[in-house]
């Protein structure tokens, strides 16, 4: 019996320690080294994905490998090319493979190696074509790196551009030859099909800076389809005044200079060519006689004879569909919209092959809705309607009359995806899980794979039948859940509360792990607040590891979608025209005032960061704000919208000359002497976006008001500020110290 009772006892005690042991594993804290340095918690995803032709097939770039596998089953089918065949003719050492793209047959393959950052978003790199059918390797040029290169639409050549200059490289035979205009002999057959390009004065094919940035594109030319022309974008910086950047690093530093255009001052003057491949000739597409406009997007219909075109006034307010002859260069307008504040450019424009009609969304009911029309500009039927925004629009499938999209119906929090009718009939939802849903067609829409995930769900990717009927598992993470059942997490909670005008917003709430209603806690406020933005997401990044980090340190993490943010349609949008930073102020002091007021929240330790527009509203709270926010943290902040680039401010406040108030009273420099909690300054010195001329200023605004702070600058970093050896972790680690330490 008393043997019994010890066997019974020993069990009860390696049940205790197990569990103990178990607590103590639920335990386990974060660290910033795990989370910044060795991205332990980094999710996976789907990458290298690229639906073939046949519409039956994707296939995707592994690490050592370029795959082709069924939709239907995603059973591998077959190996289109590994490492160690992209290897040029008399070398050794394969090509490494970090990119690529089809030719429209699919016989052929471009690979990028080697690239290099210009901007945010552009690179140069060099290119390389692989047969499929012969298994031969060849550079695309040998005279330099290339940027945006595209197979013409019969795979007989691929464009690409270099030195501000539009090239064609032939693909009908790799014999040496040589380049008509030079004469210099090269191993490919290369051709200019523009000349005249020059650093910081003359672009050819490519955006400048401030085209790339706001209205998103690198590519600035298409092939028609036919493959016969190539309509152009040629910009003339000439009138744009120059930007200096330091780089450091030698005995002296270097300087990087380029065109960059603030409010009110003169912009590149834009022009669209098509060039006639048969005929060897230019001309000059007529855009009208006013040169201070933009052209924010350009797109061939499904006919080779006419080119579409975006034209927008530089206060953005209006905006004019046209279409232009091929021939001729001869326009016409057939579609204009007007806004009493401003109109945003997207991508939803799409062509049908019947060559009748189009469709585009608007925003003109009051939510952005999709739209079809006739080709000569009469509405044919509004596709979509309700009080929510339509976030994209995917394509058409022609066969089955559908036009597929995503919207934020349930919530604007939500994501889900959609199928309507060409004749507006039957909007149907896709997707099944609540959160947000982000899918990527096969060219023939019978598939999708589709990206699932919510404010604690790491990415769930699945390959989708049209009618949203899931296939297969592609990515559950299952790694990364796993792990983080080691680690003492609190899950993401959502909220809504009332501003001073009543007006109810958006909000999240990450509380420690081992909250206890009864303790008093800082907050810090997690802010961007961009006009058009949106943080409050049912998304898996609404909340990053370094913000869980932070709770499991006793702090609360809240994120405020202010007014101005996105998918509460028009008019919520367009509360902050012409006063940019004001009413997002005056909601992230509302909210402070709320938690607050919650017994769980120490509202004398409430504080605020923010990175780039999150940046300008932190300082915003700790000068206006300063009543309610005793701390910050703010990363290369705008100062003052005078000094950040035109189309982005002009959009949303105009010039200063039209509206002086609207920049200068919602400077955070202009209420430096209401400023009286700590703060941590931050910003790269090679910044080209925000330029930290923002942040020079606005620490002499502080100097001159005798306000102490402290700042922290990285050399040689962009607005990233992720450029040199360890930048990241040391801005991170920065970042926590002082919080820790003054919230």
């Amino acid at each position: 019996m008393q043997k019994l009772i010890y066997q019974g006892m020993f069990t009860v005690m390696l049940m205790v320690m197990t569990v103990a042991l178990f607590a103590q594993r639920e335990k386990k804290n974060l660290t910033l080294e795990d989370i910044i340095k060795n991205k332990a918690f980094s999710s996976k995803g789907i990458e290298g994905f690229h639906s073939m032709k046949d519409g039956r097939h994707f296939c995707q770039l592994k690490r050592d490998s370029l795959n082709e596998y069924e939709y239907e089953t995603g059973k591998l089918t077959r190996t289109i090319v590994t490492k160690t065949q992209l290897v040029l003719t008399g070398k050794t050492e394969s090509i490494f493979m970090s990119g690529y793209t089809f030719s429209h047959d699919e016989t052929k393959i471009l690979f990028a190696t080697e690239q290099e950052e210009i901007y945010r978003h552009s690179i140069s790199a060099f290119y390389y074509i692989y047969d499929t059918r012969t298994g031969i390797l060849n550079p695309l040029s040998e005279n330099g790196k290339q940027r945006v290169p595209a197979f013409s639409h019969d795979d007989s050549k691929i464009s690409f551009v270099r030195d501000n200059n539009i090239f064609i490289r032939e693909l009908s035979s790799d014999e040496r030859s040589v380049e008509p205009k030079t004469g210099k002999k090269t191993s490919v057959r290369e051709y200019k099909v523009t000349s005249d390009g020059i650093v910081n004065k003359i672009i050819n094919g490519v955006p400048d800076w401030v085209y790339e940035e706001e209205f998103g594109f690198l590519q600035a030319y298409a092939w028609s389809p036919d493959g016969k022309k190539i309509a152009y974008y040629q910009f003339d910086e000439t009138g744009v005044k120059e930007y200096d950047l330091e780089k450091f690093g030698s005995l002296y530093p270097n300087y990087f200079r380029y065109k960059y255009p603030v409010p009110g001052e003169p912009n590149s003057t834009v022009s669209i060519h098509i060039f006639d491949l048969v005929t060897q000739k230019t001309l000059v597409v007529d855009i009208g006689k006013d040169t201070d406009i933009y052209i924010p997007r350009i797109k061939w219909t499904e006919d080779p004879s006419l080119l579409s075109l975006y034209r927008m006034n530089r206060h953005q307010d209006k905006c004019e569909l046209m279409l232009a002859d091929a021939s001729s260069g001869k326009t016409r307008i057939i579609l204009t919209e007007a806004d009493t504040c401003f109109i945003e450019i997207n991508d939803h424009l799409n062509f049908p092959g019947n060559g009748k009609e189009f469709i585009l969304s608007s925003e003109k009911d009051g939510f952005r809705h999709i739209y079809l029309y006739s080709m000569d500009g009469t509405l044919v039927r509004q596709l979509t309607k309700g009080a929510w925004d339509v976030t994209d629009v995917y394509g058409i499938d022609e066969k089955k009359g559908l036009v597929y999209y995503q919207a934020a119906v349930t919530s604007p929090m939500d994501r889900d995806v959609y199928s309507v009718g060409l004749d507006g009939r039957n909007p149907t939802k896709l997707s099944a899980r609540a959160g947000t849903n982000t899918p990527e067609f096969n060219t023939t829409f019978d598939y999708f794979i589709n990206r699932w995930s919510d404010a604690n769900t790491p990415p769930f990717v699945t390959l989708n039948r049209a009618s949203g009927e899931v296939i297969l598992i592609l990515q559950d993470n299952a790694g990364l859940i796993s792990k983080m059942k080691d680690y003492q997490l609190s899950d993401v909670g959502f909220f809504t509360f009332r501003n001073d005008q009543n007006l109810e917003l958006n909000a999240c709430i990450l509380k420690p792990p081992d909250f206890d209603p009864l303790k008093k806690y800082p907050v810090l406020f997690s802010i961007y607040g961009g006009p058009g933005s949106q943080s409050v997401l049912d998304s898996w990044r609404v909340m990053s590891f370094w913000n869980r980090f932070l709770a499991q340190n006793g702090i609360i993490i809240v994120t405020i979608d202010p007014r101005g943010t996105a998918s509460r349609g028009a008019h919520f949008k367009r509360l902050t025209y012409l006063q940019l930073g004001k009413f997002e102020t005056e909601d992230m002091i509302a909210a402070a005032k709320y938690l607050g007021a919650l017994p769980y929240v120490d509202k004398g330790r409430i504080g605020v960061w923010g990175w780039s527009y999150g940046g300008f509203m932190a300082l915003n709270c700790l000068t206006r704000g300063a009543e309610y926010f005793s701390m910050g943290v703010s990363v290369a902040p705008v100062s003052h919208y005078k000094y950040y680039d035109d189309i982005y401010t002009e959009r949303f406040m105009r010039t200063p000359k039209e509206n002086p108030n609207g920049y200068n009273e919602n400077s955070p420099i202009s209420h430096v002497d209401q400023f009286k909690g700590k703060l941590l300054l931050v910003h790269g010195m090679a910044d080209d976006n925000v330029h930290p001329q923002n942040s020079y200023d606005f620490m002499a605004a502080m100097v001159a008001a005798d306000k102490q702070f402290e700042s922290q600058f990285y050399p040689n970093s962009n607005h990233g500020i992720s450029t040199g050896k360890n930048t990241s972790y040391h801005l991170y680690k920065r970042m926590t110290d002082f919080i820790i330490k003054n919230l």
